[in-house]
């Protein structure tokens, strides 16, 4: 049942696989938002019949000519969608373009479907999701800790399982900071990869179009088909999107003791404590450092004459209208009257200063790794201090768009008392492909797959629940994993995505001969072999459907008993030992994904 369903990618393309129509889909979403009762989530909501129309127009099921087919997505209301209200959560600023947003037209165009413009803190100036005129939408794990803004609309639609992606927009970190507060991905792309063609800016020399999703492949992939140079876009350039891939040994930053920032909050240190012991675990080099230049350049962003830069888009309204603009956004934006050009250039230069430093502090590093907010913060911190608790939140995100960096905030496992850990790793300009390859592996390994067991999301204070008792484990190797070609053949039987994982390092990994589809083995090593971890997808299958689908696996594949990294054992798909004489060993990639990727770059590179 679509009802039972959390919007990833994968799980609404095997469900139109098996039969599902778009428009049932969107039917679908629609009552989950009208069932989350949130009137502060949407600014405005397509019609049924618009939303509708938009998906039969779609035509059958083609995921390679529209890799987003049948997808819904929300819209941060500061990115036009044609024919529908923009408001920059001002409305008196409300006009009705006449054309999409050019990252908006993208996603239609891969087959996306955007179904409601997404609240936000007044024309996105803030990081906590409660300046808005009407209600602020509600966190989707506590009520009572602020959704995260200034895409806080966007992040709990996301949060809440109502649509499968959003959009939103990052200058200080509004395409991060709602990701963790609402425990999901959030895409921060490099500076001019995304169009701003459509888009009200805040900061238009630093900011982006961002991206919300449930997984880091999914919100990679809405990037790479939202990414596109835009000539129109005086600030777009061409950047390279490849798709997640292996995952070298990286040497990575993180803050030193002396300066890392927590504000007291012993549970969000401990959990950070916890992902850095996990990627040193994988191997990955740590370098503590100094981040005392970082913060720096982050108060620049707001205490400097940055802010002049959103005074330049509401300057008219602040002069003739100032009512109609929120009292603490008047206060912020109203700064920029108390710098002069010759204030901007000495900023400029102390700027320029704070980033050499910090280019040579993070010389020979692949990327950092950051806890993605310092602490949370609930609706009554803001409350008493509406400033002061805002500016917490931007610890760790400010100074990324100033230094031209590319990030991504990742759902790790949940702190002590329950609620969302998150992390950001945080890359150069045009690495965005790079930070996907390590946070897709960080999520998988920390996080699972949130909301993966049916809807709505399980609660963060206890484990995630399992199979049912009519339900057996299956690990699927190759090309039954989500979104692969034989995936149908688990879903159309009922079966559950329940988690990402990994076979415990007794296994070796072969490319099969013959095909298509393509086809993987798995062969266990015997008692004197080196042995891989390979990723598997663990999947429910009801127990009156498992008989049925063993009779379709063909040989040399079979059904057997493996043995999971943390000590279980589940079925999984095997391969006599035969086979391989014919096959290529690749257990070196570590999973199917992996290979499949490198030989579509080797096949490109060659053409």
């Amino acid at each position: 049942m679509i009802q039972d369903l959390p919007f990833y990618f994968s799980t609404l393309h095997a469900a139109y696989a098996a039969g599902l129509s778009p428009a049932d889909a969107m039917r679908e979403c629609l009552r989950r938002i009208r069932a989350a009762d949130d009137p502060g989530i949407f600014l405005h909501l397509g019609e049924e019949a618009e939303l509708v129309a938009m998906a039969e127009a779609l035509g059958p099921f083609d995921p390679v000519a529209m890799p987003l087919y049948g997808l819904p997505f929300a819209v941060k209301d500061n990115i036009d969608v044609a024919g529908w209200p923009t408001t920059a959560g001002c409305p008196a600023f409300a006009y009705t373009p006449e054309n999409d947003a050019f990252a908006v037209a993208r996603l239609r165009a891969a087959g996306a479907i955007p179904v409601g413009k997404a609240s936000l803190d007044q024309f996105a100036t803030g990081l906590n999701g409660t300046r808005t005129t009407g209600p602020a939408p509600v966190n989707a794990i506590n009520p009572d800790l602020v959704p995260g803004g200034s895409s806080g609309g966007s992040g709990v639609a996301v949060g809440k399982g109502l649509v499968a992606f959003s959009l939103g927009t990052d200058t200080a970190g509004s395409g991060r900071v709602p990701a963790a507060m609402n425990g999901i991905v959030g895409l921060k792309p490099t500076l001019g990869a995304l169009s701003a063609t459509g888009v009200v800016p805040a900061c238009r020399s630093c900011e982006t179009v961002s991206v919300f999703a449930l997984s880091v492949d999914d919100a990679h992939a809405a990037f790479r088909a939202a990414a596109g140079y835009d000539a129109a876009d005086s600030y777009a350039r061409p950047v390279a999107t490849p798709a997640p891939g292996p995952v070298p040994q990286l040497a990575i930053g993180v803050p030193d003791q002396a300066t890392r920032e927590f504000f007291g909050d012993a549970l969000q240190e401990a959990n950070f404590d916890a992902v850095l012991a996990h990627l040193e675990g994988q191997g990955h080099r740590l370098r503590p450092l100094d981040f005392t230049p970082l913060y720096d350049i982050a108060v620049m962003l707001y205490d400097g004459p940055w802010v002049a830069e959103r005074h330049a888009v509401i300057e008219d309204m602040m002069r003739e209208t100032p009512d109609e603009i929120l009292p603490v956004i008047r206060e912020i934006v109203g700064k920029a009257e108390r710098f002069s050009a010759t204030d901007a250039f000495r900023a400029q230069y102390r700027f320029r200063d704070l980033a050499r430093r910090a280019e040579e502090m993070m010389a020979g590093l692949d990327m950092l790794c950051v806890p993605t907010i310092p602490t949370l913060c609930t609706l009554a911190e803001i409350e008493a201090e509406p400033v002061a608790a805002n500016s917490r939140l931007g610890t760790y995100t400010n100074f990324v768009n100033l230094l031209d960096m590319a990030a991504l905030a990742v759902p790790v496992m949940p702190r002590g008392d329950g609620h969302p850990g998150n992390v950001t790793l945080i890359a150069a300009a045009g690495k965005d492909g790079l930070l996907a390859s390590l946070g897709r592996v960080l999520q998988a390994g920390l996080a699972g797959a949130p909301g993966a067991m049916g809807w709505p999301l399980p609660p963060l204070s206890g484990p995630a629940p399992g199979p049912a008792e009519d339900e057996i484990v299956l690990a699927a190797v190759g090309a039954h994993m989500s979104g692969l070609p034989l995936n149908h053949e688990i879903a159309s039987r009922g079966g559950r995505f329940l988690e990402a994982a990994e076979t415990a390092p007794a296994y070796r990994f072969y490319s099969l001969a013959g095909g298509p589809p393509k086809r993987p083995g798995l062969v266990r090593c015997g008692a004197n072999e080196q042995g891989h971890s390979i990723a598997v997808e663990l999947w429910a299958i009801p127990a009156s459907q498992m008989g049925n689908f063993m009779k379709g696996v063909p040989s040399p594949l079979t059904i057997g008993t493996l043995t999971i990294s943390d000590g279980r054992s589940v079925l999984g798909f095997l391969c006599e030992a035969a086979a391989t004489e014919t096959a290529t060993e690749i257990s070196q990639f570590g999973g199917w994904r992996a290979f499949l990727e490198n030989e579509s770059k080797t096949a490109a590179a060659a053409s």
